[in-house]
Formats: C-alpha cells, sequence, structure tokens
C-alpha cells in the first residue's frame, strides 16, 4: 500500500474534486474499527464519553423530533447518527494518524505546516433509517480559512440503495453559496449546477477509501436496504486556523501531536 500520491492522483484530485483511495483496512483492521464503535455506540468502550459528541438517529430510536448532538452517551443501542471527537479514541487516531494521509496534507497544505483535525467522526445510516442529507460543500465562515481535505472511509458496503455518497465532480472551484454557514446550497443552485456537472455515486466496498476536496458538492440519501452504512469521515485543517468562537483544533501531524499511545494509557 502506497504512502504518497502519485503525481497521477494528485493531479486527478486537483481536477475532479475528489480521489478513490483503494481498501486501506485489511480484515483484522476494519473488524477492530467496526466493533470499536460498536462497543462506543453501547457504551461499553474504555472512553471519555464526556467530551464525545454523540447524536441518535430519530427514526430509527423511535424519537418524534430530531435530537440535537451533544456530549454524552444517550443510551446503550446501535442507532446512532453520528458520533463526533474520534481523534480522541487511539484506534480511530492511529488510523487517521496513517502516512498516506499525512502526505495527502502536505500536498494540500504545504510541507511544512502543522495539520490539526477539524473534526473526525462516525457517519451511520442504520438499516432502513438514516437521514436524507441536502446538497452541500463544506465550508464554515466561522473560520478564517477553509479546511480542504476530507478522508471519507467505509465501514460497511456502501451502495445506492443504502445511502452512498453523492458528488459533483469539479464543483469544487467555486463556492456557490457562500453566506450560508455549512455549504448549503438552494434548490435553484442544485438545479443550476446540475445542468452543467453530472453527479457520481461514489460505491464503496467496506475498507475503502476516498478523498474528497471540501468543496465538493455532496448529498446522500436515506438508507433502503437491511445493510447498514456505517463510515467513518476525517476533516484536516490547517492547525493554525483560528475560529471566530476562538475554538482550537488538536494536533494531528505536526509538533504536539496526539499520541494514539498516551491516550490509551489515560482514556478518561
Amino acid at each position: 500500500m502506497s504512502q504518497q500520491l502519485s503525481g497521477e492522483q494528485a493531479k486527478f484530485f486537483w481536477e475532479e474534486g475528489y480521489l478513490h483511495l483503494g481498501r486501506h483496512l485489511d480484515e483484522d483492521q476494519l473488524r477492530a474499527l467496526q466493533q470499536r464503535i460498536d462497543a462506543i455506540m453501547m457504551g461499553t468502550a474504555d472512553l471519555d464519553y464526556d467530551r464525545t459528541m454523540m447524536q441518535l438517529d430519530p427514526h430509527a430510536a423511535g424519537l418524534g423530533n430530531p435530537p440535537r448532538q451533544s456530549l454524552g452517551h444517550k443510551g446503550s443501542t446501535l442507532c446512532y447518527r453520528k458520533i463526533e471527537k474520534l481523534e480522541y479514541d487511539p484506534l480511530f487516531l492511529t488510523y487517521l494518524q496513517r502516512p498516506l494521509f499525512e502526505a495527502i496534507c502536505a500536498e494540500v497544505y504545504g510541507e511544512e505546516v502543522s495539520i490539526a483535525c477539524k473534526r473526525a467522526m462516525f457517519m451511520n445510516k442504520p438499516a432502513h433509517h438514516g437521514s436524507d442529507l441536502p446538497w452541500h460543500q463544506d465550508r464554515w465562515n466561522q473560520y478564517d480559512r477553509d479546511p480542504l481535505v476530507t478522508v471519507w472511509t467505509a465501514l460497511d458496503p456502501c451502495t445506492v440503495h443504502n445511502g452512498c455518497l453523492q458528488i459533483v465532480p469539479r464543483s469544487h472551484r467555486s463556492i456557490i453559496n457562500p453566506g450560508r454557514e455549512g455549504g448549503f446550497i438552494t434548490p435553484e443552485q442544485q438545479q443550476e449546477v446540475l445542468a452543467t456537472l453530472k453527479p457520481l455515486f461514489l460505491e464503496l466496498e467496506e475498507g475503502e477509501a476516498v478523498l474528497l476536496h471540501n468543496h465538493t458538492l455532496h448529498t446522500s440519501a436515506t438508507n433502503r436496504t437491511d445493510q447498514s452504512r456505517r463510515a467513518f469521515s476525517v476533516c484536516y485543517i490547517d492547525a493554525a486556523t483560528k475560529a471566530s468562537s476562538g475554538a482550537t483544533f488538536p494536533v494531528i501531524f505536526g509538533s504536539g501531536a496526539l499520541d494514539p499511545n498516551l491516550l490509551a494509557a489515560s482514556p478518561t
């Protein structure tokens, strides 16, 4: 498995706004991450839940209104929609610190730039449930510079039928709705974009990863199958980024980077 991007791969990413990275988890590594995220959802993991952001899937959990994401465990169930702050879990941190991902960040941000984690999150569409995610670009107006890199890894097979990502290649070349937090676009803007650019379904086998430019327009639908659609998404950001809220980001590559061995020794 290569630990660098080839010149051809880098060129494709910059032109198209995405890049298939292939399979990056062998069977043992994949099962370990699957079992770890299930243990986190069930509340049996040795983890500091007080700093872990968790959100239940409202439909799968039998809730009337969508619950807000907040700190702390919400009950023993596999029906979570989103779990963030997984950069503080030693197993997930070890994965997101792989040399290839460091090389990707060096290609995008520069070799001398320290890299932090904007978010490391589990995203789930339980069988026959899951939320529709409207078309958007991953960008936030509260930062003094945009994060540009996301690595999205399938923990289950991701298909058209269970809610795989759908993207619009080359849509990263412009900001479509700069005034909207989160990069969500209007139906009129969606119609205009799709009149000139062709969308693409990113179907992935479990253990496969894809590199996304954060400005690449994307969406996903609900899960219509018996197969869950679990994924792990990491957004890497220039560690010097300043937020209007004063928030800071944990360093992943560079001086002072998080150490999975230290986290494992003191998880709470």
